[in-house]
């Protein structure tokens, strides 16, 4: 598949993980990690703890397990999000300990349901300020998130919800394959990760392999070159989650998770581990 080049823009970078995260992820940023119980770039997430990034706020539409070791690590002072927990399991707990007895630091909270992150996104890739939908009625999310506003529509005088742009500083996602271009293809459950990278200042994207030429895929998406800051090889970065046509996903491991995040000096000893 040959993926048309933008005139005068400039193509992502290959790198290797390390070097990625230190050039694109920074203290204090705003980060979204997306991938919807499949291509969750949970390695990239494990070195943005090895750099011992600091401050940031985190975006992504379901938090599992990668978001509660992050936070559990120290590197997050704010959540925007809409469902946490690890899947099929049960709680994140290094999420409530962070938020019911600030350890290792206090946690803020913003948030959504799921149809208001995908159209923050949207926005957000759109160039827009802001997205309207008839989402949040008959909850109490309004009352407790202040990006959460009504809004009259000017033809009909309808009440809708306007919720603002999501525009994170690094899109962080994961995808089976890139050309050495930097042009990106991906398929199976794809969530919001086009419009997350769409949206950000700079994105990172790891892939299962760098291959010479693309092939067409069913329901394939492609990310081309000119739309991502850089592209690093991590053979099974999205592990345990899945990777549609090269691996399953890992239930064993969300299972032993939960034995972990629930006690301090277990997931201290696995934090030293990692």
């Amino acid at each position: 598949m040959n993926v048309s080049e933008g005139v005068g823009w400039a193509l992502a970078e290959l790198m290797t993980l390390p070097e990625a995260v230190a050039a694109l992820v920074h203290d204090g940023d705003t980060v979204a990690l997306e991938g919807f119980t499949h291509l969750i770039p949970v390695a990239a997430g494990h070195e943005i703890i090895r750099q011992r990034r600091r401050g940031l706020t985190l975006v992504r539409m379901t938090p599992d397990i990668v978001y509660d070791q992050l936070i559990g690590a120290g590197c997050a002072t704010k959540l925007i999000f809409s469902w946490g927990g690890n899947p099929g399991v049960g709680s994140l707990h290094r999420f409530r300990d962070a938020v019911e007895r600030q350890w290792p630091g206090p946690l803020e909270l913003e948030e959504h349901s799921h149809a208001g992150m995908a159209n923050r996104y949207v926005a957000g890739a759109s160039g827009l300020p802001f997205a309207v939908l008839r989402g949040y009625r008959g909850t109490d999310l309004p009352a407790q998130t202040d990006t959460i506003k009504p809004i009259e529509c000017p033809f009909t005088g309808e009440v809708l919800t306007a919720v603002p742009a999501l525009n994170p500083d690094v899109a962080i996602v994961h995808a089976q394959r890139a050309d050495r271009r930097g042009n990106v293809q991906l398929w199976g459950i794809t969530g919001v990760q086009k419009e997350a990278v769409l949206a950000a200042s700079r994105s990172l994207v790891t892939v299962e392999e760098v291959v010479d030429e693309l092939d067409p895929r069913p329901g394939g998406v492609v990310l081309p070159s000119w739309v991502v800051t850089a592209v690093a090889e991590v053979p099974g970065g999205a592990r345990p989650s899945y990777a549609q046509g090269y691996y399953d996903r890992d239930n064993d491991h969300y299972r032993a998770w939960d034995a972990i995040s629930r006690d301090r000096a277990a997931f201290t000893a696995w934090l030293d581990a990692l």
